[in-house]
């Protein structure tokens, strides 16, 4: 992070620029700001033209007229005293300068100009080190330190001074990636009360600062940082990682960082799935309409994120896809049950109120079966699904004898099985198929008017193109038992049934043009007399 060597800081034509410093109640004189530093650099660069130096007033004493020469070798001596004669003053001391003679001398050669920040901890006159940073930048600070300090607080310091056998009055760290930073922590090191200093810094700066501090081997400093990490709020993915890995970097002896990480990682001794069991089983047992609408839809966000893992790896995913399968039987035995009552001859004698919460379960339950076959179809886990849909005839049966209003619903869960087998998300088998459509396409015709006209996320085109494409995936047969009775419903209902014409399209040309039937009559020919020949040769 930083060499270090031993150096003379007066030596070159090194620029000293004290900065004022304001003593606080505990003694430590507080870091020179970033605008400082900033400042610092930008007029290091050399593209940035310097101010001339103001002309002095013209009085009217005549001055000896000085060669050129003489004011170069002049130049460094006064520069060089007006620096170590200025002195850092407390807020409540102020120090009168006498007035200077300015003279224009030649611009320096600013590339070659090592800038330098002076800062003074604890009390200045007590002072028996100096420590140089120099930074990347191009500039250096010079600290003022105090040597039991420096040792008390840091290892690396501490081991740095005790290898010199005689006292040393002056170290060096060069190549310092933040030298702001280093300041800083070598400021926390005069600060009784860190906490308090920590307090009011953003997260991404205490980072920086945990960064040095540990590379300096300042215990506390560490210790305080990552108190702070443990407490304050982390904004954003972004900021949860850089703490996250800062504090995995961490690798000094003796530094606990597990308070820090366990607000992203757990020791309890359930696993995940225990725990995503427990929320899907809240959200669907929710009677608050709102709440459970929104945390539905966070839930399959949240899901969707997590779909990268391999759906049959036999690990976390297929577990998950059993407590999905077993909330879907939930529900469905719930609904069978919802049903029945509601198909009872005796449910219509009963007072609003009792119809109202049997056909509000129904809706809720529709409700949650849809949102699982959502989670299903999003981790391409749905085949069985469509089979324990297909196989519930004693559903399908019971629907004809409930009012529309209260069953309607569960036709949504038909049409999103359709969707799904035709744009290739679910893969049932072909008698899967067919039995679905067999036990639900005809519920679905009776209920299409509601579904139009009485369910906002009803889509009738890609409904109807989703059914289309079913039709079409079973054996040429099947197509036309299925398609001449949706015909005969077309006809009755028109608009109130759906348009299946592109599918009725597709099997016209297949029954009656025949490309595929003559083709494969004139194969069946081929083998049937190599066959024949084959018997004559043996």
């Amino acid at each position: 992070m930083a060499e270090f060597r031993v150096a003379r800081v007066e030596q070159g034509h090194a620029k000293i620029r004290n900065v004022p410093i304001a003593v606080t109640p505990e003694g430590f004189w507080c870091c020179p700001s970033p605008v400082v530093f900033q400042k610092t650099l930008k007029a290091q660069n050399p593209q940035n033209k310097p101010k001339p130096s103001p002309q002095p007033p013209k009085t009217s004493v005549q001055k000896k007229q000085t060669p050129l020469t003489e004011r170069k070798s002049a130049t460094p001596s006064r520069s060089k005293t007006v620096s170590d004669d200025q002195r850092t003053v407390s807020s409540d001391t102020a120090v009168a300068s006498p007035p200077v003679v300015i003279e224009r001398v030649p611009k320096p050669n600013t590339e070659n100009l090592q800038r330098k920040v002076a800062v003074e901890f604890g009390e200045p006159a007590t002072s028996d080190l100096k420590v140089v940073l120099s930074g990347k930048q191009g500039f250096s600070v010079k600290m003022s330190v105090h040597k039991n300090v420096l040792v008390e607080n840091s290892s690396f310091f501490a081991e740095k001074l005790s290898q010199q056998e005689s006292p040393l009055t002056c170290l060096e760290l060069g190549d310092c990636e933040d030298v702001e930073i280093y300041v800083e922590t070598v400021g926390l090191m005069y600060c009784k009360e860190m906490k308090q200093r920590l307090i009011k810094q953003s997260v991404s700066r205490v980072l920086r600062i945990l960064k040095v501090a540990e590379f300096l081997g300042f215990h506390m400093c560490v210790k305080s940082c990552l108190e702070y990490l443990e407490a304050v709020p982390w904004i954003g993915e972004e900021e949860e990682e850089k703490v996250v890995s800062s504090v995995l970097r961490l690798c000094s002896d003796g530094i606990k960082v597990t308070p820090v990480l366990k607000r992203v990682s757990s020791d309890i001794s359930n696993p995940p799935n225990d725990t995503l069991a427990h929320i899907m089983e809240l959200v669907l047992k929710s009677n608050e309409e709102r709440g459970r609408r929104e945390m539905k839809s966070l839930v399959l966000r949240l899901l969707r994120e997590n779909n990268k893992l391999p759906v049959n790896s036999g690990g976390i995913a297929d577990i998950c896809n059993v407590n999905i399968y077993n909330s879907c039987r939930n529900c469905l035995d719930s609904l069978l049950l919802l049903f029945r009552q509601a198909a009872d001859p005796g449910f219509t004698d009963k007072s609003m109120d009792g119809k109202g919460s049997v056909v509000k379960q129904i809706a809720l339950e529709a409700d949650n079966l849809l949102w699982l076959l959502e989670i299903l179809a999003d981790r391409q886990a749905a085949d069985e699904f469509a089979l324990i849909w297909a196989s519930q005839q004693e559903l399908a049966t019971l629907h004809s004898r409930l009012p529309t209003v209260s069953r309607h619903l569960i036709s949504c869960i038909t049409a999103r099985l359709f969707v799904g087998i035709g744009r290739g998300e679910i893969l049932p088998s072909k008698d899967t198929r067919l039995l679905l459509l067999q036990t639900w396409l005809q519920p679905l015709i009776d209920d299409y008017s509601w579904l139009q006209h009485g369910c906002r996320s009803f889509d009738r085109k890609v409904v109807e193109e989703g059914m289309g494409r079913t039709i079409l995936t079973l054996p040429l047969e099947d197509q036309q038992s299925i398609l001449l009775s949706w015909l005969g419903s077309f006809l009755k209902a028109g608009d109130s049934c759906p348009n299946l014409q592109r599918a009725f399209e597709v099997w016209w040309r297949r029954t009656f043009i025949k490309p595929f039937t003559e083709t494969q009559g004139d194969l069946v020919q081929s083998e049937n007399s190599v066959a024949s020949n084959t018997d004559v040769l043996s």
